[in-house]
């Protein structure tokens, strides 16, 4: 489908879900591109809205136009003493963003809020982020 860059701009969230053991939460986000991950830094006593203000940065170099395209942000609960919580997360499709950047060099979804669901699809807050697709440069 294309190759270049996806950039990720993490801002923050609002109205997650959870409770933590001593009623603190302290979120930070996995954000994963196919088999890719990058992990955020854990927003320490942040609670139910936190802020990240991070870059990510994807390498795209898929030929596959049947490959999902789809970015996944995963929130999770930061613990000591046990295994980390699952917060929630949020799905972006971006195939439409890359192929745009393939054909005018780049593209962008300017920053939005998309809807945090927990495994069973309930609505738990939501979190900000602008994505923006460069696509490499050819040379001939």
């Amino acid at each position: 489908m294309g190759r270049g860059v996806l950039e990720v701009l993490l801002v923050d969230a609002k109205g997650l879900a959870g409770n933590d053991f001593l009623g603190r939460l302290d979120p930070y986000v996995v954000v994963q591109y196919r088999s890719h991950e990058r992990k955020s830094s854990t927003a320490r006593d942040q609670g139910r809205n936190p802020s990240w203000n991070e870059v990510f940065k994807f390498q795209i170099n898929s030929t596959a136009a049947n490959v999902q395209h789809k970015l996944l942000l995963r929130i999770l609960d930061h613990d000591n003493l046990s295994s980390d919580d699952f917060l929630g997360e949020a799905s972006i499709n971006v195939a439409d963003l890359i192929s745009i950047g393939m054909e005018k060099g780049t593209s962008e979804l300017n920053l939005a809020r998309y809807s945090v669901v927990t495994a069973d699809n309930s609505y738990c807050g939501e979190i900000k982020v602008g994505i923006t697709f460069t696509a490499a440069k050819v040379h001939s």
